[in-house]
């Protein structure tokens, strides 16, 4: 009697165990969040260096996939004082007014071994917008130390002006200065907590 109480305390433990999704810390120090935009002829990345989330995470499991991230916004580094100082200022991303820039998912479609889409809301200069992240996991595993990590790489586009970030130079030639559509690329790493 005392071993099926024994197995039946064990059995519910571990059920309850497999049926809770594992949240992950994004590990910043492998993790970057970047973008690039049209500039001319060519396409200039950029980085925003200071960020915080998590995701919630079981890989049999979509239906409970989550992701919470908030990122400052006066973080933007593209390799060049000067011009990180004009992203800062009212003509882009007005960070005195909108410090943070913050994505929280809303669900997950098309999942596959490989990856799976992530809908979100995005909300940067006042604006909130529906964006959709293609990703590709890469696994979830042990590191040296003992800790379990998940990787992903996530890409996505959004169009500037859907935030209200409308600032331009106009050609001699016609053209404009910047393109309007933006490319969002993370590669991703999370601990487990």
């Amino acid at each position: 009697m005392k071993n099926k109480i024994w197995m039946t305390i064990v059995f519910a433990v571990l059920f309850a165990t497999s049926a809770q999704a594992a949240t992950y810390q994004l590990d910043k120090e492998h993790t970057s969040v970047s973008f690039k935009i049209r500039h001319l002829l060519s396409w200039v990345p950029g980085t925003l260096n200071n960020f915080e989330g998590t995701l919630t995470y079981d890989p049999d499991k979509p239906e409970t996939w989550k992701v919470d991230v908030t990122i400052q916004a006066d973080s933007i580094d593209t390799r060049n004082d000067k011009r990180d100082t004009h992203l800062r200022s009212k003509d882009f991303f007005e960070v005195e007014t909108y410090p943070v820039i913050t994505f929280k998912s809303t669900g997950v479609t098309d999942v596959t071994p490989q990856g799976f889409k992530l809908a979100g809301i995005l909300t940067m200069h006042g604006a909130e917008q529906p964006v959709v992240l293609d990703v590709e996991s890469h696994g979830v595993g042990q590191d040296p130390w003992g800790n379990v990590r998940a990787g992903f790489t996530a890409t996505g586009e959004i169009q500037r002006k859907d935030f209200n970030i409308n600032w331009n130079e106009t050609l001699d030639n016609g053209g404009v200065l910047l393109g309007e559509e933006v490319k969002i690329i993370l590669e991703v790493e999370g601990l487990q907590q």
